[in-house]
């Protein structure tokens, strides 16, 4: 039932990377998280974020954003109550105000897949939140569900009062229950709980509430939050299609796609670009800084620099050896933004001579058929797949081979149906190459591949 682990879910230490939990926060992209205010204290306080799910993710430290103070009253300082480990017990809520603090990364975290933003909220939703209580160092989560409306806060209902939030819930996001194929989405940050009797724990109260902000609130405050929760600042279906991309070696060697500047695309494509080993900026790097880091993933033979260097850039020969990569690694080059290159040409021949060695290529144009569109596609792409459909035809002819001789089929009688699928593929494979028209070419090729994939996948005919 959805992901259990979230790396956009962090907890906050005040006083250094090893001072006292004080709270919980949301990340909302590589530079930005949110908390509240009364878990800074104070706008000009360093805090610690701890990525508390993935422990592969450095800590970082982070302070207040330009404009990211959001709280109004005389005492900007606060501290007083909400449900931060260090601070009260939250029976009237944080400092004045709205309560929230925009932080900026002092280093960022594109690793980190960032929290979905939800602006919708609606009664009865039912939602979660995940603090760091007293005792709860590794988080501790309650549920509950969404009631009615308390000023700009809303009032969130626990089955218990056990479930109501307590110190250490501060800047907690408040989730969506995640379904399958559907990740959480966040729809505001625990900003305090409110006892009838005043005691210091909800269960010592007759009556005991959580409450929260919603996002939509926080937007309408914050200019950074309105963007990153709009319907258009993210591709996660984007997102999601690239991930597979570099997460699968059977996918396309070669793959190019537009991502105009800007768009909800761009943005997801900046979460991804520390995915490849080498990364090319169009109009930006030079080619020279590229083969040099290219040169860097290649096991050339002693005192072969120079010679592989000129080659690669095309002032020289090509060496006698072409090496593979190191074990057969595999290595992806990003080019950001192709079609922003002044001169394409040289650039793609020296991706050309890359492939040679083996290396993956993304292709970023920065608008559709850019500068370059037609060469990359020519000189690229379409030799990729070419190559790759071969690659994928002979592991269906061995996989067809050895389920024929596993069966015991291998037979004078049966010789010319070892290998049907395999056979009938090539021939699909034989008219791509008799087609003229650049771009029918390029979608036969797809669909065969696909099909290909589909016989050696499960169910498949082998």
């Amino acid at each position: 039932m959805g992901e259990l682990r979230a790396d956009w879910r962090l907890r906050l230490r005040r006083g250094g990377a090893h001072g006292p939990i004080c709270g919980a926060g949301v990340l909302v992209d590589q530079y930005t998280a949110l908390t509240c205010a009364h878990v800074v204290r104070s706008p000009d306080t360093v805090m610690w974020l701890e990525f508390a799910e993935n422990s592969e993710l450095e800590p970082v430290s982070a302070r207040v954003a330009p404009g990211g103070w959001l709280p109004t009253g005389e005492d900007p300082g606060g501290g007083t109550g909400g449900t931060g480990r260090t601070g009260g017990v939250g029976r009237t809520g944080g400092v004045g105000g709205e309560d929230v603090a925009v932080l900026r990364l002092d280093s960022p975290r594109p690793q980190a897949r960032p929290a979905r933003l939800e602006r919708r909220l609606r009664g009865g939703m039912e939602v979660s939140a995940t603090g760091y209580a007293e005792g709860f160092d590794d988080g501790m989560s309650l549920w509950g569900r969404i009631g009615g409306v308390s000023g700009e806060r809303v009032q969130l209902d626990a089955v218990t009062k056990a479930e109501v939030v307590r110190r250490g819930f501060s800047g907690a996001a408040v989730c969506t229950r995640p379904d399958e194929g559907s990740p959480a989405r966040v729809v505001g940050l625990v900003v305090s709980w409110r006892g009838d009797m005043g005691e210091l724990l909800p269960e010592n109260n007759r009556l005991a509430f959580s409450y929260l902000i919603p996002v939509e609130r926080i937007a309408e405050l914050s200019p950074v939050i309105a963007e990153l929760s709009g319907p258009d600042a993210w591709g996660h279906d984007f997102e999601e299609r690239l991930s597979r991309w570099f997460d699968d070696p059977d996918e396309d060697p070669v793959k190019i796609t537009v991502v105009p500047p800007g768009s909800g695309k761009d943005r997801s494509l900046r979460h991804l670009l520390h995915r490849a080993q080498l990364v090319h900026r169009g109009g930006g790097s030079g080619r020279p800084d590229l083969a040099d880091h290219a040169l860097g993933h290649i096991a050339f033979p002693p005192g072969q620099y120079l010679a592989y260097w000129d080659w690669l850039l095309g002032t020289g020969p090509r060496p006698a050896r072409t090496p593979a990569l190191p074990s057969g690694g595999r290595v992806t080059v990003l080019v950001d933004g192709l079609d922003e290159e002044p001169e394409p040409g040289p650039l793609i021949e020296l991706l050309a001579r890359l492939r040679s060695f083996g290396f993956r290529m993304l292709l970023v144009f920065r608008h559709e058929g850019g500068t370059g569109w037609t060469a990359a596609r020519d000189e690229l792409l379409v030799p990729a797949l070419l190559a790759h459909a071969d690659m994928l035809l002979a592991r269906l002819e061995r996989v067809e081979f050895s389920r024929a001789v596993r069966h015991g089929v291998v037979d004078s009688a049966s010789l010319g149906s070892m290998t049907e699928t395999a056979d009938r593929r090539r021939s699909e494979r034989r008219l791509i190459d008799e087609t003229t028209d650049p771009q029918q070419r390029l979608t036969w090729l797809r669909r065969l591949i696909r099909t290909l994939r589909a016989d050696l996948g499960p169910g498949g005919p082998v």
